[in-house]
């Protein structure tokens, strides 16, 4: 299973002014901030970063410029196929070399929905001996018994990882994965869809008008 929290998007602002810098039309800008903060895309500014998204890669480089940060928990087998997407995204992880062993394993850090009784069966075996090798390392410090466990971790361990990307990252996400048959990637990019102006932006369900 898959879980976003503490998202945040910043330098909408500074993207959109930029993206007015190659016909110098500054003055057309009609974007504000309203009473919560929010930035606001006006009229004439988001038919603009519309028509650029649609050009494509080399028109929209303002979409590099915005930025989205989130902590997302999800198993080791995600991270394998999120880490494709290394270029222009930078994740701080919780570490399983230095804390693997800090506190005791239990069933609930694993992405278990999935399986059946029988595979429920055989992983609570297996952390039941990942417990039994982290009490040992505790009590000998032998390296052994960390090299056990590090090499027996389930591919279903949750780790939580503070990522930073931006739009365009996002685009290659979505359109690549939105399809996917893990379920993790569909609840990724449900989240994206709720991103400021994904809909236009990063789904390109939106057509520009000529301002």
């Amino acid at each position: 299973m898959l879980s976003v929290k503490n998202s945040e998007v910043m330098n909408f602002h500074n993207a959109v002014r930029g993206a007015r810098n190659p016909m110098n039309s500054w003055a057309r800008s009609d974007s504000f901030y309203d009473d919560n903060g929010n930035f606001i895309l006006g009229e004439n500014d988001l038919s603009l970063a519309v028509r650029l998204r649609n050009a494509g890669t080399d028109h929209r480089k303002f979409l590099r410029q915005i930025f989205v940060t989130v902590d997302i928990t999800a198993p080791l087998y995600w991270w394998k196929e999120f880490d494709t997407y290394k270029v222009g995204t930078v994740a701080n992880s919780t570490s399983t070399m230095h804390k693997i062993t800090s506190a005791p394993f239990d069933i609930s850090q694993f992405s278990c929905d999935k399986m059946d009784d029988e595979t429920i069966k055989v992983m609570e075996l297996v952390i039941k001996q990942l417990e039994a090798l982290r009490l040992r390392f505790l009590e000998t410090k032998d390296k052994q018994y960390w090299y056990d466990i590090i090499q027996l971790l389930p591919s279903s361990y949750d780790q939580m990882r503070t990522c930073t990307m931006n739009y365009e990252n996002l685009i290659n996400i979505y359109h690549a994965r939105k399809n996917h048959k893990l379920d993790e990637w569909h609840i990724f990019c449900d989240f994206i869809s709720t991103l400021p102006y994904a809909r236009e932006l990063i789904i390109g369900q939106e057509k520009a008008n000529n301002i």
